[in-house]
């Protein structure tokens, strides 16, 4: 069970997080990327974010390149957070493959 102050924090890190790749993927024509989903730890020191990559082929790229660059992205988020987080979580990026399983599930059931 996940306390109230711990869904607001990950809300935050959501919404901050979404702002800073849609500003970076703007100079990226033909991509998409949006933050599905952010996980933090009780102690707020890991938060899993989870990539939703539109097209899907550049999903595994995307990610990739996001973890590489992951100090980057966090002293970013920690700018932007500064006033309301005194300690900025690590990040780890997934990619969230939900919409690509729904897709298939509703191939399956055409059939």
């Amino acid at each position: 069970m996940e306390s109230t102050r711990l869904q607001k924090i990950q809300r935050l890190i959501q919404k901050d997080l979404s702002e800073i790749f849609r500003e970076d993927t703007a100079k990226m024509h033909g991509v998409l990327v949006s933050v599905s989903n952010v996980r933090v730890s009780p102690d707020l020191s890991i938060a899993r974010v989870h990539l939703s990559v539109f097209p899907s082929e550049r999903g595994q790229e995307i990610v990739e390149t996001a973890n590489r660059n992951e100090k980057t992205i966090r002293y970013a988020l920690a700018q932007r957070v500064r006033n309301q987080l005194r300690k900025t979580p690590e990040l780890v990026f997934y990619i969230d493959d939900s919409l690509d399983y729904i897709e298939h599930i509703d191939e399956l059931l055409k059939k």
